[in-house]
């Protein structure tokens, strides 16, 4: 007898047997009557402010960035504004709003809040929709500041002209 190893004519390529993968459940998108997405959404823009707007049934709590409506909003033109949507439904004491908005200035970021609620009060019930057209909420307000051009102060500003 030899000290050699023995060499095994046939290889033995075991594999273990790996299960595969389940493939991944796709998220679908909770409804608005959900009970465990109870918010609707909508999202409205305004120059360069944006606001997501979330709704639920509730007793007419509004806040604006973690604070209250009369906090954030500190002009009377723009707190109109922002309640126009549900003044115009007759909504103010039936939904909880709650707003995040950012970008631009405060009368931008009231025009996007409008924008938005009106959209999710769309959503919430489509028969706002004449009124909230009716008014002229549903309609975004393509207006942005016009660019600054080489050679002036401003858009259309220029320098002042010295003849001598």
């Amino acid at each position: 007898m030899t000290d050699e190893p023995t060499s095994n004519p046939e290889p033995t390529t075991e594999t273990p047997e790996v299960a595969p993968e389940p493939a991944p459940t796709p998220v679908t998108p909770k409804k608005p009557g959900d009970p465990k997405n109870p918010y609707i959404w909508g999202t409205g823009r305004r120059k360069r402010a944006v606001a997501r707007v979330r709704i639920r049934p509730g007793e007419g709590k509004f806040m604006v960035n973690k604070r209250e409506f009369d906090q954030y909003f500190l002009i009377d033109k723009d707190r109109l504004a922002v309640k126009t949507p549900l003044n115009v439904t007759d909504t103010a004491k039936d939904f909880d709003v709650f707003v995040n908005v950012f970008g631009g200035g405060i009368s931008g970021q009231a025009g996007a809040v409008v924008l938005g609620l009106a959209r999710a009060l769309v959503k919430s019930n489509p028969d706002f929709q004449p009124k909230l057209r009716e008014h002229q909420l549903l309609r975004r307000d393509p207006r942005k500041v016009e660019r600054k051009k080489y050679g002036q102060r401003g858009a259309r500003r220029r320098f002042q002209f010295s003849k001598r």
